[in-house]
């Protein structure tokens, strides 16, 4: 007997492999499945403007790469001592103003020119609640802990997000034909939004993504909520604050994911980069030992063999680590 229900993945006809070009969006949650895609020598641009959660604010981000518009004075704000953007992660403020907006604007011109040339556009969708500046009358990407008085907080409705996103994959499919999209939803839940609430705003979320993907033969869904919620419906496969999926709930859902997306290929690939990925992140007890400086260099062999072998990899920054080292 089977003692779960486990969740079917269609084949879609879209594939990954190390020569895709991956941009990615959205929650926390794409960051762990991002980081994975990025250790395993995938070319991903993991969340430029850093974690967003709600779907209008990542269609502005997006638009705003369209446009290649980028940021100035007016678009940053000092709070407490740090600069801040309403359209980033506080992981971008800074208590120097010209610094906060210089490693704002340098992921900015890397992500244009990424969304002009990627294969796959990855998007997740956190919440469907969104925050209004009161000040502005803008919805804005991240509140930086700001008095919530300034702020009124609603829901978007099904209509909202099908309706900005409509307008802007058209924007997007005219700056990139050939570009593909993947929606999903996190599975984590916002349990200060009430448990009944986050159900409704997983729901919108849910309907406005389905509602995108019928028309588009070139965007896809794929069931990392469903694959929480269903396949792994236990506690145990969350962190002790029981709102996000632990490391191993994080795994499987990588796996399902790379056995939907990837070819055959492709597995070769990381299974041969996993064993030299170990090899570099070994931390020995004596690092100037005759023993230690042995095994770098036979590590670095098998580094440069694997270069020469996939020259469409970068791993010029690992050879130079490891030559360091040495």
């Amino acid at each position: 007997m089977d003692f779960r229900t486990k969740i079917g993945i269609p084949k879609p006809g879209l594939q990954i492999s190390h020569k895709s070009r991956i941009l990615m969006f959205g929650s926390c949650f794409i960051e762990n499945v991002g980081r994975l895609l990025i250790d395993n020598k995938f070319n991903a641009n993991l969340n430029p403007f850093g974690v967003l959660y709600n779907p209008q604010w990542i269609s502005r981000a997006l638009q705003r790469l369209i446009d290649e518009q980028k940021f100035t004075d007016n678009d940053i704000f000092e709070y407490k001592g740090l600069y801040h953007s309403f359209y980033h992660h506080s992981s971008f403020s800074h208590y120097d103003k010209e610094q906060c907006l210089d490693q704002i604007n340098s992921r900015f011109g890397q992500a244009s020119d990424d969304l002009r040339k990627a294969d796959i556009l990855f998007v997740t969708f956190g919440s469907a609640y969104v925050f209004r500046n009161k000040e502005s009358g803008k919805v804005v990407g991240n509140c930086h802990k700001l008095p919530a008085g300034r702020f009124d907080r609603y829901r978007l409705s099904v209509e909202d997000i099908v309706e900005d996103w409509c307008s802007l994959l058209k924007r997007l499919k005219e700056i990139n034909p050939m570009l593909q999209v993947v929606f999903t939803v996190s599975p984590v839940r916002h349990l200060k939004d009430g448990a009944h609430d986050n159900q409704l705003s997983k729901s919108v979320l849910l309907l406005a993504i389905d509602e995108l993907c019928k028309p588009d033969k070139s965007t896809y869904y794929f069931p990392s909520y469903e694959i929480v919620m269903d396949e792994l419906r236990d506690y145990r496969f969350y962190n002790e604050d029981m709102v996000h999926p632990d490391s191993v709930a994080v795994r499987y859902i990588w796996e399902r994911f790379a056995e939907t997306y990837m070819p055959e290929e492709t597995h070769v690939i990381i299974e041969e980069w996993r064993k030299i990925f170990s090899a570099l992140n070994h931390r020995p007890l004596h690092v100037d030992s005759e023993e230690y400086k042995f095994f770098l260099r036979q590590t670095l062999l098998k580094l440069t063999a694997f270069d020469e072998k996939y020259p469409y990899i970068c791993c010029e920054d690992e050879i130079s680590d490891i030559k360091n080292r040495i």
